[in-house]
């Protein structure tokens, strides 16, 4: 298998406009991203320099090595729920493990060409699990944003939501007036962001964390900051500290770092599929994953938290100019002399303006008008995106995933075998047929031939005729195995009962499977043929 990053094919005709424009862009994407990922990093249970590290080296290492040639990599709003789960049951050594081994199993599956596989998750399980995240996400931040004095969020749906009750008199109006304001500014500026003139080019985030800092800070308002809550961020280079491995530990988090590689696959090539409608371009899905795994892996060596791509920060990215992955190269130094040279300046930002930041990211992150316009799918579209949503919201991402397969799984298999269909063939297209009813049958069978539709064959074995039985299988796009165990039984019922049985119209992957299956030696020569007149024609020749 070939290794090609989309980095060392970014280059043809490559000048110096171009490198400007990833230049400028890879600077604003930095700026964007730097107070989402301290965000998401506080909201997950970690330091806020665990977001920041990882978007410098996995979202350096994404560009590098990713298989699109515009996509943002670094920490997403998706892993809140699953990292803040991990930590409290595992604590953060394990987190990093997990992260490390999800690492693995993304590049393993990059490695096996599984990146296309991803898109045959049905779009009602990924709306479902998407807007319960974003509920997740806004719920996790109602202690920040009203300024609660809840020592720590349960990880659970039930038991965050009996802590914010009981703590419902320990509001903090002065958080929950900078977090209204720092919100009400982010809508604001989106909506009216086009006739800000130069102004525009700041992104909404930036402007309201700066804003309810130096507000914070000139008035020394008693709300909770990065600075008393964490002690700031460092202003050095991330150390490399190898990660305590043991199988001990190691089996217990098996499943969470499954849960891991399954968000950032779809996470990743979701937003990957974003950026190819905007640049008229295709990425390669499995050089993504084999990134997505290297940077995951890479990451929590240095205390970085799980990566994956960004629809945000790749719109973001896109929309500022940037066409090659030198963008995302120049976003992830930016952030790095943000460490080395404004680290000391965070220690002033109100959890209260990050936990606002979030409550609108969430908002943007859910497809919520899906919810709205529930009446105009259908019934079993509708079960499996409100199903896969709740359990999200109430168990976690791995159940709601698999029982939206399997829900998504069931309706596939109904609605291809209703599709299916056996019909008997028709005496005015046949006149032959006219005078030898319950000697001769003839059916023509429509669709597929497989587990969920094998009782057509089973009525037929009821309703055998004296001398010959005639299958059409002309119009069968697909036999499967249990199908074609259905035709060979169907085959010995007729040899029991004396019963010719001839097929017409067997070819393509139904004449396949009926050569491996061993069929066509059981059928003579002068029981095949190619149209069902020439079936029927034989057939009444010989009585």
């Amino acid at each position: 298998m070939s290794y090609q990053p989309k980095l060392l094919s970014s280059f043809k005709g490559y000048n110096r406009t171009l490198f400007t424009k990833d230049v400028f862009a890879g600077l604003t994407v930095g700026v964007v991203a730097l107070p989402l990922a301290m965000a998401f990093a506080i909201a997950s249970g970690l330091k806020p320099e665990a977001g920041i590290f990882t978007a410098i080296i996995a979202g350096g290492l994404i560009s590098v090595l990713g298989g699109s040639r515009v996509q943002i990599g670094g920490p997403a709003g998706a892993f809140i729920v699953i990292v803040y789960g991990i930590v409290d049951r595992y604590g953060v050594a394990n987190l990093l493990l997990a992260t490390a081994m999800s690492g693995i199993f993304l590049f393993v599956m990059g490695l096996f060409r599984l990146g296309t596989l991803v898109r045959f998750i049905p779009i009602a399980v990924i709306i479902g699990f998407t807007n319960g995240i974003a509920f997740l996400i806004g719920l996790s931040q109602m202690k920040d944003f009203f300024g609660l004095a809840i020592p720590k969020m349960p990880a659970n749906f039930f038991g965050s939501i009996q802590a914010l009750y009981m703590a419902t008199d320990t509001v903090n109006l002065i958080a929950l007036a900078l977090a209204l304001g720092s919100l009400c500014l982010l809508i604001v500026w989106r909506h009216f962001q086009s006739r800000l003139g130069w102004l525009s080019h700041l992104p909404g985030t930036v402007v309201a964390m700066v804003l309810a800092t130096v507000i914070t800070s000139v008035m020394n308002l008693p709300v909770d900051t990065i600075g008393s809550r964490f002690g700031g961020i460092p202003s050095g280079l991330p150390h490399f500290q190898w990660i305590p491995v043991s199988w001990d530990t190691a089996q217990f988090v098996i499943m969470p770092a499954l849960t891991l590689a399954l968000l950032g696959s779809i996470e990743s090539l979701l937003c990957a599929r974003v950026a190819d409608s905007m640049i008229h371009d295709r990425h390669d899905p499995n050089q993504e994953l084999m990134a997505q795994g290297l940077a995951n892996l890479v990451s929590p060596f240095f205390g970085g938290m799980p990566a994956t791509g960004t629809i945000a920060r790749t719109v973001t990215n896109v929309q500022s100019g940037g066409s090659t992955p030198i963008a995302g190269i120049v976003h992830a130094l930016t952030l790095l002399l943000v460490i080395l040279f404004a680290a000391p300046l965070a220690k002033n930002v109100p959890l209260a303006s990050l936990a606002a930041i979030l409550v609108f990211v969430a908002w943007n992150m859910g497809e919520w008008r899906k919810f709205v316009d529930l009446k105009q799918f259908r019934l079993a579209y509708r079960l499996t995106m409100l199903s896969v949503f709740a359990l999200t919201i109430i168990l976690d991402l791995t159940v709601a995933v698999e029982v939206g397969l399997l829900l998504a799984f069931i309706t596939f298999i109904y609605r291809i075998s209703s599709l299916s269909r056996c019909e008997t063939a028709d005496v005015k297209d046949f006149p032959a047929l006219q005078n030898q009813v319950g000697k001769i049958a003839a059916y023509r069978i429509y669709g597929a031939i497989f587990f969920g539709a094998v009782q057509l064959l089973e009525n037929i074995e009821q309703n055998l005729p004296s001398e010959t039985l005639i299958l059409d299988l002309k119009n069968v796009i697909y036999v499967d195995a249990s199908g074609m165990e259905t035709v060979m039984e169907l085959k010995h019922q007729c040899d029991a009962a004396g019963v010719k049985l001839i097929i017409c119209g067997l070819a393509h992957q139904p004449h396949d499977v009926a050569e491996r299956s061993g069929l066509l030696e059981k059928v003579n020569a002068d029981c095949l043929y190619s149209d069902l007149s020439l079936g029927i024609q034989a057939a009444t020749k010989s009585l």
